[in-house]
């Protein structure tokens, strides 16, 4: 069997077998396949798609590609939470501490930013001293201690998927419906979680544009989850503007610090305390919902949530000082409010753009080997449907370039429409996929 020929198969347009695929990851894993011609192959799939049959083989072989996490010594159920990837989705920092304050396990290996969207592990890595890199062994003993643990791949879990995330990254190929549903699904099978819930962004600043492709996305990965013995649900959830007012990793570090202390942006916290409320649903520790959201929101109120999310900050190496201590995060050199250009009402948001300014402003990677400025992004001051006067901070830029600061503000201004009526606000939850 040729690398070449199994690119140009589904070049060609046609379906690859299980052996195939299988044959791919395992040299692409083994380093014997090159990034170029991973490349090449995954632009066939982005170009060509993949059926069913063909993202549940991809799926499994690159969740087996590394060692499949038994967590059955941990608890009888480890719960996870995934989201397809969005601008200004922090909801990770929110819902790990939440869903783990209940005494539930909470197991999740995440990714680093990919394309426009933002990554968890770039976020964390933001606070000082905070290590991402976690082998087996240390995954299952931190869980085991602190009912808590959110890991990037290593050579030991998924390293298939660790590699071709990498490679998609910076090829022009994240948007593909196989590829994301086989990369989520090859992580979450991988780390051993029995109940997941899926949070499938659509909107303009998601890599699902429309919602029939969000639920396609969305009910595919369940089936896979499903097939393999796993719970899975799935919310559809609005990104047609940032989650939320932070975009950029400190900024959205201390967005999740004060959202677990009672101060969050009426959206980011609604969205938080919903998918927590899913959790529990799947999870079958309450069959209802107005009881889901009670459990979670007392354990927001009462500061169980944000004493949980300095023990795991802790565990993982990361200085817990950031809790009451924002100063130790990186800090950008310019901080300036960029102004409302005229009377009115915010109408809409080019999200995506938005996420594409905050990458070439340093918060994102352009090529594998970047690397990332923590401290640079934007705080924004309205959404969809508030009204605004001509010299309002419309938002305020965080940037570390006078020249990058100049470009980033007149795209961010661009990425803004206003009108003179008021627009509805997007709904948060378009579907619930239970």
């Amino acid at each position: 069997m040729r690398v070449v020929d199994i690119i140009a198969k589904k070049r060609d347009g046609l379906e690859l077998t299980q052996a195939e695929i299988d044959f791919f990851v395992d040299g692409f894993t083994r380093g014997e396949i090159t990034d170029y011609q991973a490349a090449a192959w995954a632009m066939t799939v982005y170009l060509r798609g993949m059926n069913e049959a063909e993202t549940t083989a991809l799926t499994l072989a690159m969740a087996r590609s590394g060692s499949v996490l038994d967590l059955s010594s941990v608890a009888p159920r480890v719960l996870d939470k995934h989201s397809s990837g969005g601008v200004g989705d922090k909801v990770t920092l929110v819902v790990a501490p939440l869903i783990a304050s209940l005494g539930l396990p909470f197991g999740k290996m995440s990714g680093r930013g990919l394309g426009f969207s933002g990554g968890t592990l770039d976020k964390l890595e933001s606070i000082p001293g905070f290590r991402v890199t976690l082998n087996t062994d240390e995954f299952i003993a931190q869980l085991k201690h602190t009912n808590i643990v959110v890991s990037g791949q290593t050579h030991d879990l998924a390293p298939a998927d660790g590699k071709l995330y990498a490679l998609r990254d910076v090829t022009g190929t994240v948007g593909s419906l196989p590829l994301i549903a086989s990369s989520i699904m090859s992580k979450k099978i991988a780390a051993g979680a029995q109940i997941i819930l899926l949070d499938v962004k659509v909107g303009r600043g998601a890599f699902m544009k429309t919602e029939t492709d969000a639920v396609a996305l969305a009910e595919l990965m369940v089936k896979i989850g499903n097939g393999v013995g796993r719970r899975v649900g799935a919310v559809i959830s609005d990104m047609n503007q940032p989650l939320g007012n932070a975009v950029g990793n400190s900024l959205e570090v201390i967005e999740a610090i004060e959202t677990l202390k009672g101060r969050g942006p009426a959206d980011f916290v609604e969205h938080c305390l919903e998918a927590c409320a899913e959790i529990l649903l799947l999870a079958e520790v309450t069959r209802n919902h107005a009881d889901a959201r009670a459990q979670v929101e007392s354990a927001l109120n009462d500061g169980r949530a944000l004493k949980k999310f300095a023990e795991w900050i802790d565990a993982q190496d990361g200085d817990a000082r950031v809790v009451n201590d924002y100063s130790i995060l990186p800090k950008a050199s310019i901080i300036q409010d960029v102004r409302a250009p005229r009377d009115g009402y915010v109408a809409g948001v080019n999200a995506e753009e938005i996420g594409w300014t905050i990458v070439d402003l340093g918060g994102g990677r352009a090529k594998k080997a970047d690397t990332i400025d923590y401290a640079v992004g934007a705080v924004f001051h309205r959404k969809i449907g508030e009204r605004v006067a001509r010299g309002d901070a419309l938002l305020t830029l965080h940037a570390n370039s006078h020249a990058k600061f100049q470009d980033a503000a007149k795209r961010l201004l661009a990425a803004y429409e206003f009108s003179d009526s008021k627009p509805t606000p997007p709904t948060l939850i378009h579907k619930v996929i239970r």
